[in-house]
């Protein structure tokens, strides 16, 4: 009874500590939105508040006074993370498949040679002539997908959860006289859902967050993603709001500057925001699973 009691206690302590996390990961998030519907004279008088105390959507008719690079960033970052993810799960588990067969004599030291780029990487320099010298992708859309088309770290995961599998059915299958890739699609893959979702995402949230590649390898308006197109704006808003007043005489107070910056982050962020509860089970699943074995 004494021991039942213990337990109801450590579990009712553990789900108040989750929910306090909880609470505090989402506040932020509750400010931002709020904030991106207030005004620059309630945020100076009330600051920054859950609900808004002057409500407007100023900030967001600015945002979409020129909707074009909206919207053309939208289309381009969509299309990057559909491409990407795909791409890269399709490199991601054929590589952490091979790592993961018993009977493939070079397995461990191909995941060192895997554990070895995640230590260690060319950089800048090598893979920016790499990509604009040798494969010349330069302004292109697949500048924006190469660099990040597979992850040693998110194989690493891909092979833990592999390495679960029992090698038995890949056993039996060679026995009704299926092939290593008829194996690979028609097996190991639809038993690895959990961690294909897993890795899946995180592509997704990489290829959609990412702006460095667009500021090294991207100069047509027509290929700006949205994370880049958000890193400009906002650059571009602090340099209106330095010297517009001083230069031009303009009264930047008519400008919602805090509202815009956080309304512009609302829009980047909001999607994936979306997505992820759709993921959430598989995700847990399988980066719990893949994390016994690496």
């Amino acid at each position: 009874m004494q021991k039942d009691y213990k337990g109801k206690s450590s579990n009712l302590i553990i789900k108040i500590v989750l929910a306090i996390l909880s609470i505090l990961t989402i506040l932020p998030l509750l400010y931002l939105i709020s904030v991106s519907f207030s005004t620059n004279a309630g945020i100076v008088k009330y600051g920054y508040t859950l609900i808004p105390r002057d409500f407007t959507l100023e900030g967001y008719k600015f945002i979409f006074k020129v909707p074009k690079p909206i919207i053309t960033g939208y289309l381009v970052t969509i299309t990057v993370t559909i491409l990407g993810t795909a791409l890269g799960l399709i490199l991601s588990s054929s590589l952490a498949y091979v790592m993961s067969r018993r009977d493939y004599r070079y397995s461990r030291f191909t995941s060192l040679f895997v554990f070895f780029t995640m230590l260690f990487n060319g950089g800048l320099v090598p893979t920016y002539m790499l990509m604009t010298k040798f494969f010349h992708v330069q302004n292109t859309i697949w500048a924006l997908i190469i660099p990040y088309s597979i992850s040693p770290w998110f194989t690493m995961i891909m092979k833990g959860f592999m390495q679960t599998l029992p090698f038995e059915i890949v056993e039996s299958a060679k026995i009704d006289g299926a092939g290593e890739f008829k194996t690979f699609i028609r097996i190991i893959l639809p038993v690895a859902r959990p961690a294909i979702a897993t890795v899946g995402l995180f592509y997704a949230f990489a290829y959609w967050n990412d702006w460095w590649l667009a500021m090294l390898y991207i100069d047509k308006e027509s290929l700006i993603p949205l994370q880049f197109l958000l890193y400009r704006t906002l650059s571009n808003l602090s340099y209106m709001l330095n010297n517009m007043s001083s230069l031009l005489n303009v009264n930047i107070g008519n400008i919602p500057s805090e509202s815009v910056r956080m309304g512009m982050a609302v829009l980047a962020a909001g999607p994936m925001l979306i997505l992820f509860p759709f993921f959430q089970k598989h995700f847990v699943k399988g980066l719990t699973v893949g994390s016994v074995k690496g």
